[in-house]
């Protein structure tokens, strides 16, 4: 559930900025080469002494943005030392709002998630299960704003089969049609240019300002499957990718001006 605490932001006035991040964290897994998803299969399941040690360093990196789309989070298991790292970083970042979707449970090994940080509190927030053959995918939809507008966050982590993801964004792109102001950022495992991308954008108010934001894999970026999409109601000001290799993802991060209707609070 949302864990308030000290406000860390001023109210956002009319057509404020936001800094937004989506980072793929694999836990605190650092990965280096693709020899180590073998080598160091293991972390999947079991704590190294490494793994706090990244997540202290993904705190640091996290302090000076407003809201932040996590994913491949633990929520609290043998592997995170028992520790909900959503939570945790929030703590760490200084976020008064946090909230965790836990999509795929393995006992007390294991507790996959997505996780989201902010700022400002959320009206509303709603966990969904997206469509596919084997569960264990879902996203967060978060509201922000009122009384005048709404500001809609939703943040996923997409399957690696093609024609799921294909099923998984007509579903998002339904959830999303009758909003104005969106936000959808995570990873998606699809290339800006995919099949299935172009079908979101092209069935929904979203759209990609840059398509050629290299995350993956973070030792040696050449694939664009981590995005943050937004609305054509709300303004970009700047996006980039983050060289911040923690992970076998990089962080990729927006900067945006929201629409003079939507007021966020803290």
């Amino acid at each position: 559930m949302l864990q308030p605490r000290e406000p860390a932001a001023p109210p956002a006035r009319p057509g404020s900025r936001l800094r937004l991040m989506s980072y793929n964290i694999q836990t605190g897994m650092r990965t280096r080469h693709y020899r180590d998803y073998l080598t160091r299969s293991w972390q999947h399941l079991f704590p190294h002494p490494e793994r706090p040690r990244n997540i202290e360093l993904i705190s640091e990196l996290l302090l000076d943005f407003d809201l932040v789309g996590l994913q491949e989070v633990d929520a609290g298991s043998l592997r995170s030392g028992f520790v909900n790292q959503t939570e945790y970083l929030s703590q760490r970042a200084g976020f008064p709002y946090w909230h965790d979707q836990t999509n795929r449970r393995i006992g007390r090994l294991a507790q996959h998630s997505n996780g989201v940080l902010s700022r400002f509190r959320p009206l509303e927030v709603k966990e969904h299960r997206l469509p596919g053959m084997i569960p264990g995918r879902g996203a967060l939809h978060l509201r922000y704003g009122g009384p005048q507008d709404d500001l809609h966050l939703i943040l996923m982590h997409l399957a690696l089969g093609q024609r799921t993801r294909m099923n998984q964004l007509a579903y998002v792109a339904e959830l999303i049609q009758d909003f104005r102001h969106v936000v959808v950022m995570g990873d998606l495992n699809c290339r800006g240019d995919s099949v299935e991308l172009r079908h979101l954008l092209n069935h929904s108010c979203l759209r990609e300002p840059l398509a050629d934001l290299f995350t993956y894999p973070s030792w040696r970026p050449h694939r664009n499957i981590d995005h943050i999409l937004v609305s054509d109601s709300i303004r970009v000001e700047r996006a980039e990718v983050v060289d911040y290799p923690l992970s076998d993802h990089l962080p990729i991060m927006m900067e945006v001006e929201l629409p003079e209707s939507v007021i966020l609070v803290p």
